[in-house]
């Protein structure tokens, strides 16, 4: 297999989890071999970093740990950010389910612990009560319903909250000796960061050097520097891409195809730069590095534990093992599921579309994996070597235990309950009806687009201009078919141009009206919805009367029930030949897609 198709495919989630496995069995292979003496002295190898007056003096594991990881949490922050400001954090419906039941999910573990191994070592709580977001996501894939993206959503969210607050229990119930000077510089890193954010900064240079300060900071401070990477994530802003933003890095670009030259190209680079947040550009360029390089690092610093001369057996013997293995298997599982239902009980939020309490099990279950954080903290909470060993043998048996339980829970949601799926519908509901739909292209044709759109989007196929290219790649091969989907909440204009789109089919311009409308995004008052109308030549007094009649708004939610049926929640959602895409909706992938219908088309559309 080609390298790049390796590397790629180790970006995926599955791709990650495996990775991670292989690297924790080499870890463990290696520290029970004949060559385990050079792996404990390479974790051993002192490592000394002055700055001026200040040293950093650890060794090469205390450099992954407190180091490289920073970089982990770092990541985790970025995306909780992103998920309050514009993903599945950001609806109150959406987020108190998942808060509540993440909250749970580590109080019950910690609970679970103190009562099995309290007496003996209290302070190992702190092992239990994280999960490993990119390990449970990837095991998702594997044992998980085949189609799921509603269910990592749930998962997600709650890791989230998981996270947060495994990470603040990390930074202050396991730091000691905590030194005021340089924490003063910590917080002080931290408002600037804040600073940055208001001032609206798009370079990410300054949140970068920010963030080094940060963590060298929290290091001096004696405060384990995990706690600042995922508040230093926290706080760079994350915001949803603006259609301007774009327009301007096309036409920067429009420049360069012109005139090629370095100056030209520094332009364009910088317009492309500022069209995206701070956020996701650092977390795209994090992303790869840490789940390729850090997390498996930190698998192969960690998880080598010498099982030979009754070591093995000394754990299993020993009840701190036994309490984390309760803890993370049963606790998680308790706690998450415990916490889900009462949410629902008390009418706090929903579950996510498609999502049955089977999944939610078996999702609960998976979060039992704790490994990066839980081993972390093993390195942080026990003073006895014996009890760390212990400990990190009870996190690997249940991250075994926690992944075979939830393939099984899965297993009888699926045959018992019928479960098969924790996603939204992917098949057009209904199918398209020449004499209902707005339909452009032969009836005949090889290809149906259909697409659901609200005229305020800036991303929709008309407004992008993606629509004609479609159509000059396929020509009468393809039938461009439009649904509407106003999104009120966000486009407080689109559902009376929805109206008005359907007032002008009456006269029989629907194209003409879908054209002018497109053309003037910024000016859909209900004024200048007659102005367009009288541009294209209705009969105002006709249209006037038909925007209020009753059977054309109804219309109008006729395609939004249809939207909600089908899968469709935001615009523009394209369904190529009957199913759902999913992914980017450029037009040459678009193109890529349905040209793969033509080779496959029993493997993408449906029966």
């Amino acid at each position: 297999m080609p390298r790049l198709a390796v590397r790629e495919r180790l970006r995926t989630e599955p791709g990650a989890a495996l990775l991670l496995v292989a690297v924790t069995l080499l870890a463990l292979l290696w520290a029970n071999s004949p060559l385990s003496g050079a792996y404990e002295r390479l974790w051993e190898l002192p490592i000394h970093v002055d700055v001026g007056d200040l040293r950093f003096d650890m060794d090469l594991h205390h450099w992954v740990n407190g180091g490289l990881m920073v970089l982990f949490f770092f990541v985790v922050g970025l995306e909780v950010r992103q998920e309050l400001a514009i993903g599945s954090l950001r609806q109150r419906s959406q987020r108190l389910v998942p808060l509540v039941a993440g909250t749970l999910g580590v109080v019950v573990p910690a609970l679970v612990f103190l009562a099995v191994a309290g007496q003996k070592d209290p302070a190992g709580w702190g092992v239990v009560v994280g999960t490993d977001t990119a390990f449970l996501l990837g095991v998702l894939v594997l044992v998980g319903p085949t189609m799921s993206s509603q269910l990592r959503v749930f998962l997600l969210t709650l890791s989230v909250v998981d996270d947060f607050l495994a990470v603040g229990i990390i930074g202050v119930v396991y730091s000691e000796d905590v030194r005021i000077a340089p924490l003063l510089v910590a917080a002080a890193c931290l408002g600037v960061l804040w600073l940055l954010g208001r001032m609206k900064q798009w370079r990410s240079a300054p949140y970068v050097l920010v963030v080094v300060v940060l963590w060298g900071a929290t290091v001096q401070a004696g405060v384990h520097p995990s706690l600042a990477g995922m508040l230093a994530g926290l706080l760079v802003p994350a915001l949803a891409t603006r259609r301007a933003d774009v327009l301007e890095a096309k036409s920067l670009f429009r420049d360069y195809w012109q005139s090629p030259n370095a100056g030209v190209a520094r332009y364009a680079s910088v317009g492309l730069a500022r069209s995206i947040s701070v956020n996701h550009r650092i977390h795209e360029l994090l992303r790869g590095p840490v789940s390729l390089i850090v997390v498996p690092l930190f698998a192969l610093a960690n998880a080598g534990i010498d099982l030979r001369g009754g070591a093995l057996g000394a754990a299993l013997g020993s009840v701190i093992t036994w309490g984390v293995v309760a803890g993370l298997v049963v606790g998680k599982i308790v706690g998450v599921s415990l916490g889900t239902w009462g949410a629902l009980r008390v009418s706090l939020g929903t579950l996510p579309d498609g999502v049955g309490p089977g999944s939610v099990m078996g999702g609960a279950a998976l979060s039992g994996i704790g490994f990066t954080v839980s081993l972390l903290v093993v390195n942080l909470a026990f003073d006895d070597p014996a009890d760390a060993q212990a400990a990190t043998v009870g996190v690997l048996i249940a991250m075994v235990v926690a992944t075979v339980l939830g393939r099984a829970i899965f297993t009888v949601a699926r045959v018992r309950y019928g479960e098969a799926s924790a996603d939204l519908p992917v098949t057009l509901t209904p199918a398209v009806n020449g004499e209902r739909d707005h339909v452009r292209g032969d009836e005949d044709a090889a290809h149906t687009v259909v697409e659901y759109l609200d005229f305020e989007c800036p991303f929709c196929a008309r407004a992008t201009g993606m629509g004609p290219e479609l159509g000059a790649h396929f020509g009468d091969r393809l039938r461009h078919v439009v649904r509407h989907l106003p999104l009120e909440d966000v486009h407080p204009h689109a559902y009376l141009a929805a109206v008005a789109a359907e007032a002008a089919h009456r006269q029989g311009r629907f194209w003409e009206m879908y054209d002018q409308l497109f053309s003037h995004q910024s000016q859909l008052e209900p004024d200048n919805l007659r102005e367009h109308a009288a541009a294209i030549g209705l009969d105002l007094e006709r249209f006037d009367a038909d925007m209020g009649d009753e059977s054309l708004h109804a219309r109008v939610r006729e395609d939004q029930a249809s939207a909600t049926a089908s899968g469709a929640r935001g615009t523009p959602t394209f369904f190529l030949d009957g199913v759902r895409h999913r992914g980017p909706h450029d037009a040459r992938t678009l193109i890529t897609a349905l040209e793969a219908n033509e080779i496959a088309p029993a493997a993408r559309r449906p029966s």
